[in-house]
């Protein structure tokens, strides 16, 4: 997908020479800032929240749904 921006040329010079001195093109320095910026602004769970595969010794809550009690009358509804 192409894109056309315009920057001021303080910008634009400023990130020509970053790009010069890490050894990337201006365009290669634009996009993996703004693969930085859609990465911390997606929307949904965390990676660390898809990934989470529980806690090992944590008790399921399934075995213990024989201990739960009949919920009281609520006075606000």
């Amino acid at each position: 997908m192409h894109f056309n921006i315009y920057v001021d040329d303080e910008t634009g010079e400023r990130l020509a020479e970053l790009a010069r001195v890490a050894g990337k093109s201006r365009n290669a320095v634009i996009r993996e800032a703004i693969a930085a910026w859609v990465a911390r602004n997606r929307r949904g769970w965390p990676q660390e929240v898809l990934e989470f595969d529980g806690v090992r010794d944590a008790p399921r809550f399934e075995d213990h749904r024989d201990e739960l009690t009949e919920a009281a009358d609520d006075p606000l509804a």
